[in-house]
C-alpha cells in the first residue's frame, strides 16, 4: 500500500513516521508545509523505509498531482488549537474546512482512500454519556476549531454521496503522550510541562471534577494503522479515545511523577460547563483494542522533558498566561 499522510510532522503524524517498519508500506509520502518549522520530526526517521518528502501546503498545492498512485490519504493538517482560534477564526476556517475539502477533492478526482482527523469536541457540553448517534443539531461545538472540523465531517458526507469519496472519519480525543514532533497547546501536555517547570496550575473549585475524553499517542497511530489494514473507508464517523478522564484524575497521574507539583484553587463561574463523556465502543466493536493508560501516557511526558527542571522556579509573574484548568481544549 502507498501512503500520503498532510501534516506530517505534527505531534501525531511525527509519532506514526517514527513507528513504520520496513516493509509495513510500499511508499510514504510525508506532506508538510513546515509552518510550526518541526524539522526535528524528519530526524532520526526507521531506516528502509520508503519515504518521500514534500515541502507544501494542501491550501495551495496541486494535491490531485500530488497523489497519483497514492492508495490512502492521512489528513492531519490542521490547525489545532481550541482555546487560540479564537482569535484566527478565518485561517482556521481555511485551514482547517477549505483545506480538508481540497484533499477530498483530490482523492475524488485520484481515487484516493480517505482518513480524515476530527475531533471529539465537536460534541461540546452533553449532560450524558454521548456517541456517532448523537443527532447533528444536539453537538455544541465550543471553538471555532471544532466547529471547522464538524462542517468538514458535513462535506465529507456529501462527497460520499454526490461524488462517490470513500473516506473514514475519526473523532479524536484530545492526544495525550510524546513524540518528537509535539507542542504542548493541549490539556494534558500543557501540565505536564507546567508541572516540571515549577509553574502553578490554576484549577477552578468547579471544574476539578469535570470529565473529557483523551487518547492515548500509542492508540491514536495503532488507530490509523488499523483503519489502513482493515480498509475500514465505510463513509462512517467513529470516535477514538482511551480515556474519558477528570481534572482530579489528570492531576493525580502528574503528582506521582512531580510531587512538588502546585495547585491553586480558586473560585469563578463557569460560563459553560465544558463536561462530556464519549463512548468508543462503535470503533471497538470492528476489533480495535485501546491499550493506552493515562498514567504511562503522563510519565513518558514528563520524562522526555524532565531535564527542564534545572530552570529552577517559575513565578507567577514571569508566566502571565498560565492557564486554569476548566478552560476549553
Amino acid at each position: 500500500m502507498k501512503i500520503g499522510i498532510t501534516g506530517a510532522l505534527g505531534h501525531i503524524g511525527s509519532r506514526f513516521i517514527h513507528c513504520i517498519a520496513p516493509g509495513e508500506f510500499d511508499r510514504v509520502l510525508l506532506i508538510d508545509n513546515f509552518y510550526t518549522q518541526r524539522y526535528c520530526s524528519l530526524f532520526n526517521l526507521p531506516q528502509k523505509v520508503p519515504f518521500d518528502f514534500q515541502e507544501m501546503d494542501v491550501c495551495s498545492t496541486d494535491l490531485a498531482k500530488t497523489f497519483e498512485g497514492i492508495d490512502a490519504v492521512i489528513h492531519l493538517a490542521a490547525i489545532t488549537n481550541a482555546a487560540g482560534s479564537f482569535e484566527i477564526q478565518e485561517e482556521v476556517e481555511r485551514v482547517n474546512f477549505d483545506g480538508t475539502k481540497r484533499v477530498a477533492e483530490a482523492c475524488v478526482r485520484t481515487g484516493c482512500k480517505l482518513i480524515c482527523l476530527s475531533t471529539t469536541s465537536v460534541y461540546g457540553v452533553q449532560d450524558e454519556v454521548v456517541d456517532e448517534d448523537c443527532p447533528v443539531g444536539a453537538l455544541k461545538p465550543q471553538s471555532p476549531y471544532a466547529s471547522s472540523k464538524l462542517k468538514a465531517e458535513q462535506y465529507l458526507r456529501d462527497a460520499g454521496r454526490a461524488n462517490g469519496l470513500k473516506f473514514v472519519a475519526l473523532r479524536f480525543g484530545t492526544i495525550y503522550g510524546a513524540s518528537i514532533g509535539m507542542r504542548f497547546h493541549t490539556a494534558v501536555n500543557k501540565f505536564c510541562w507546567q508541572a516540571c517547570t515549577n509553574q502553578p496550575i490554576t484549577v477552578w473549585k468547579t471544574a476539578l471534577h469535570q470529565k473529557r475524553p483523551y487518547l492515548e499517542l500509542g492508540d491514536a497511530v495503532a488507530a490509523l494503522k488499523f483503519v489502513l489494514r482493515s480498509g475500514r473507508f465505510d463513509n462512517q464517523v467513529y470516535n477514538v479515545l482511551t480515556d474519558n478522564a477528570t481534572v482530579d484524575e489528570i492531576l493525580c497521574a502528574i503528582r506521582t511523577y512531580v510531587p512538588s507539583l502546585s495547585i491553586e484553587f480558586v473560585d469563578s463561574r463557569i460560563m459553560n460547563q465544558l463536561s462530556y463523556t464519549v463512548s468508543a465502543r462503535k470503533f471497538s466493536t470492528l476489533g480495535f483494542q485501546f491499550k493506552g493508560q493515562l498514567h504511562d501516557g503522563i510519565g513518558d511526558t514528563i520524562r522526555l522533558i524532565e531535564g527542564v527542571r534545572q530552570f529552577g522556579p517559575a513565578t507567577r509573574s514571569e508566566h502571565p498566561s498560565i492557564s486554569r484548568l476548566g478552560e476549553a481544549t
